[in-house]
């Protein structure tokens, strides 16, 4: 049965580096790894950006800046969104949820959803269907603490795991994948 983790913590707390961890630790032990990494992008202290990247391949592609007044489409108070980049994030949660009953990952990774998919309805639409689906062993889902609950909502199944201080986001990585078997074989 697959496993569903909500993971959660406030802003730069180590969600993504959590993330970045466990797939790193599951590729080691031959699991195939799908899904999207957002890390944020920096000028010194100030945070300017966020960055969307290929859970498997690694590309790296520009996902947000700073919001302009004079940006369109997709946006939130705080970030501009790359409509091409959106789609490509898209296409590639697409391709995690499979068809029939194949199990196209062991680890899905989907950093983040946030107000855009679960009050808007809009943003990564295919991560809700890719978590929807369950075709993966794990699935690390990025949620932010305010819209918990509507995670739950969703997924009553999954365990919340909060990350506290940036610097238990390693530790956790490897406390997440002894919950489950780490070799494909071991099911």
């Amino acid at each position: 049965m697959p496993k569903r983790l909500l993971i959660t913590g406030d802003f730069e707390r180590g969600k993504t580096t959590l993330c970045g961890e466990v797939a790193s630790l599951a590729r080691g032990a031959g699991w195939s790894v799908r899904g999207v990494l957002s890390p944020a992008v920096f000028e010194g202290e100030r945070k300017v950006g966020i960055d969307l990247v290929d859970a498997s391949t690694g590309q790296r592609r520009r996902l947000a800046h700073l919001a302009q007044p004079a940006d369109k489409g997709l946006r939130t108070t705080r970030w501009g969104f790359v409509e091409d980049t959106v789609e490509w994030g898209n296409a590639l949660l697409g391709a995690a949820t499979g068809s029939g009953d194949s199990i196209p990952c062991d680890l899905l990774i989907i950093d983040e959803l946030g107000p855009l998919e679960l009050v808007r309805g809009e943003g990564w639409l295919n991560g809700l269907k890719a978590v929807n689906t369950g075709a993966y062993r794990l699935a690390l889902i990025v949620i932010r603490p305010p819209l918990l609950s509507i995670a739950l909502e969703k997924w009553p199944d999954a365990e919340v795991i909060e990350i506290p201080i940036p610097e238990q986001a390693i530790p956790l990585a490897s406390r997440i994948l002894k919950m489950i078997p780490l070799r494909k074989n071991q099911a």
